[in-house]
């Protein structure tokens, strides 16, 4: 029996700094990210000259399982009302394993108990031996807990 290409994985974590905080990082400072996340290596224009239009096209270095990779992502769509963004990453490290890998981050305000991030990948493998991508999961908790840290402080 063949195995599924297609599949969604999400992690839930909590944020103490305010949720619209956190969420503008995404939407309005998303340049900022290699300043603040340690396993970001570098990010780049890649095309566009806007880091939050739906056109431009970043590219990324982070380190993932103790090498850096890198790929390229582009904003999908961004959801004011609903602290919702969606990226879609490719080239790279990513199309080597996968047909599409979209990661959207949703936040969850808690008022005066700060919030909930709720990042979730969907993607198609190119193959059933490739695993789901579970590995890219503690970039993302890092990355959320650094800039959880880094607004608590601003």
């Amino acid at each position: 029996m063949a195995h599924l290409l297609t599949g969604k994985v999400t992690t839930e974590l909590g944020i103490q700094c305010p949720a619209i905080k956190f969420f503008h990082i995404f939407v309005k400072e998303l340049h900022n990210v290699q300043n603040i996340v340690g396993r970001v290596h570098e990010s780049n224009m890649h095309e566009g000259d806007d880091w939050h239009h739906t056109a431009s096209v970043k590219t990324w270095a982070h380190k993932i399982d103790g090498k850096v990779e890198t790929y390229k992502e582009r904003i999908e769509a961004i959801d004011e009302d609903n602290m919702s963004i969606t990226f879609s990453l490719f080239d790279g490290e990513v199309s080597k394993n996968y047909k599409f890998l979209k990661l959207n981050l949703q936040v969850i305000d808690k008022g005066d108990a700060g919030g909930v991030a709720i990042w979730t990948f969907d993607y198609e493998k190119i193959n059933e031996d490739i695993p789901p991508p579970y590995r890219y999961l503690d970039l993302i908790t890092d990355g959320t807990k650094d800039i959880d840290v880094h607004l608590r402080k601003a």
